[in-house]
């Protein structure tokens, strides 16, 4: 039993798929929050020319 921990603590794969967890999670923080901030202003942008198009 305890081989089997010392085994689980040295092997870093769990290491690498959390690390690429973390990544994933702020790359879709970031993601999430330009296409929000992007979302709104293209709105009023789209609804501005569609103010102005006469017709």
């Amino acid at each position: 039993m305890a081989a089997l921990f010392k085994k689980l603590w040295n092997d870093e794969e769990g290491q690498d798929i959390a690390e690429y967890a973390v990544m994933l999670a702020v790359i879709l923080v970031i993601v999430v929050g330009t296409i929000r901030l992007i979302g709104s202003n293209a709105n009023n942008v789209f609804s501005q020319v569609a103010s102005a198009i006469p017709s």
